[in-house]
């Protein structure tokens, strides 16, 4: 189940996988006591992206970390990937280990998919963390196609991966080498990202059916578009908080939010780092969750 991750207590977290209903198994871990907290990563990432944050939270609160459906040490189907699809795994996997209200933080496709899970279980969410993402439908198109106004976070690898089989095919057996270039390019300081993670993500890319569930995230983005406009239409009330990063996509994330919630819901924090928060400076982002989930419970 991958690398040792510890808590606050230097205790090895607990990990399990859940048969959900659909069929899938997610993977998961948790740590920590209190009021429970779901961080979901993003792609190419897996669950061990939260370790450093992890000692940080896990004294206050109850953290729940899963892998996405395809992703890391969860199953592979062949489909389901769009957010939508994945809020409601992560619905499903919260409710069978007992918590009916919590707080939600995602990075990435993370993001999208824990603001698809705020918007279809409105009942169930108390809190929301919006971190380094664009929605689909809401501004991820226009950045993945050359802008010059942002030319250094053009994101021309969501319509490559958009691409059916093509990028499994260029980049099987060539793995290690282009997810390390890959994430290091996205953080503002590459030396940040140490080799055990690395090692990770490319491990879990390279497993059976590990690239074609990568990809297909990628390739929901008709239905990521529908999704979210139509969730839209219904704006959001609970408290939100939106992370950008100077060096990446920035205040483009509240804009994001702002689309989607109420007037004076959104809470905006910028870091003077890259897009990769989590490797790059754990604590301080740790610190900035701790101060907006506080004043929540």
């Amino acid at each position: 189940m991958g690398l040792t991750i510890l808590d606050h207590q230097q205790n090895p977290v607990k990990h399990g996988r859940l048969r959900l209903s659909t069929g899938v198994r997610l993977h998961y871990y948790t740590a920590g006591n209190g009021p429970a907290v779901l961080l979901q990563h993003g792609i190419p990432k897996t669950s061990y992206y939260w370790r450093k944050v992890l000692a940080y939270l896990s004294p206050h609160y109850t953290c729940i970390v899963p892998d996405m459906r395809g992703i890391g040490d969860s199953t592979h189907p062949d489909s389901g990937y769009s957010m939508a699809i994945v809020a409601d795994d992560l619905a499903e996997l919260m409710k069978e280990l007992g918590h009916e209200k919590y707080h939600v933080i995602g990075e990435d496709w993370g993001a999208a998919a824990v603001y698809q899970l705020a918007a279809r279980y409105r009942d169930r969410v108390l809190s929301l963390v919006f971190q380094e993402m664009l929605l689909p439908g809401f501004g991820l198109e226009e950045w993945a196609t050359f802008d010059s106004s942002h030319p250094e976070t053009h994101l021309w690898h969501v319509a490559f991966y958009s691409v059916r089989d093509v990028p499994e095919l260029l980049i099987t057996g060539r793995e290690r080498e282009y997810f390390t270039w890959f994430i290091k390019n996205e953080a503002y300081d590459p030396t940040s990202i140490p080799d055990d993670a690395i090692e990770e993500y490319v491990a879990k890319a390279s497993q059976p059916g590990g690239l074609r569930s990568l990809f297909n995230i990628y390739r929901e983005t008709e239905a990521n578009v529908r999704d979210n406009k139509n969730a839209a239409e219904k704006k959001l009330t609970l408290p939100v908080l939106a992370i950008g990063s100077k060096d990446f996509i920035g205040s483009e994330v509240r804009t994001q939010m702002e689309n989607v919630c109420e007037k004076g819901v959104v809470t905006y924090k910028e870091l003077n780092f890259g897009h990769q928060l989590a490797e790059e400076c754990p604590e301080q982002l740790a610190k900035i969750y701790l101060e907006f989930l506080d004043r929540k419970d």
